[in-house]
């Protein structure tokens, strides 16, 4: 089994509509800003680079962050959709990396114990399967996805994620079951925050 490079993905471009005059990402969570709280876990896992995706809010929400050892991408088009962070961050990529984990800001119960499942899957299987975390018989999120499927990644279009590129190519899903539930829990409106 050879070791891989996997890279992380934290998107934090969007406009938090559903939130409605709350920037979700900034709010705190036992005094932490949901984004940081995100990107710590991302940032204790064995992913070798994480590329936090700004957008709304950039200066508020690199600030949030401080300290930590990121990269932030910007992109500028992210009131186009999500498929336009994707991209954003799929092009800043090193182009030695054997695959990626597409993280999303919103989801701070992420633990980096997850994480590394998800990439010790993806070692197995030579640095080819798609890895999805399971909780129970959900699928979650994040997604680690292998370097040849970067193209597709980098051609979709408009408000979509890649949940089409999972149908596509069921025979290379590789579930991996996790005993949290925080991968299946996102924050999309006040009643979320808890």
């Amino acid at each position: 089994m050879r070791r891989v490079r996997v890279a992380a993905i934290v998107l934090a471009a969007g406009t938090s509509s559903r939130m409605r005059d709350v920037h979700k990402l900034l709010v705190h969570l036992d005094g932490i800003p949901l984004l940081r709280r995100t990107v710590l876990e991302t940032v204790a896992s064995r992913a070798c680079d994480v590329l936090v995706v700004t957008g709304h809010r950039e200066r508020d929400v690199r600030a949030s962050l401080g300290e930590l050892p990121v990269t932030c991408v910007p992109n500028a088009n992210y009131a186009a959709g999500l498929s336009t962070s994707l991209r954003a961050g799929v092009t800043a990529l090193d182009e030695d990396v054997d695959g990626v984990l597409v993280c999303l800001g919103d989801m701070p119960y992420v633990r980096a114990g997850d994480l590394d499942a998800l990439i010790v899957a993806f070692e197995s299987s030579d640095g080819d399967a798609v890895v999805v975390p399971m909780h129970g018989e959900r699928r979650g999120n994040p997604v680690l996805w292998p370097r040849s499927l970067f193209p597709a990644l980098l051609a979709l279009t408009g408000d979509e994620g890649a949940r089409s590129l999972l149908a596509a190519h069921p025979a290379r899903i590789l579930p991996v079951v996790v005993d949290a539930p925080g991968v299946l829990v996102d924050i999309d409106t006040p009643e979320d925050i808890v």
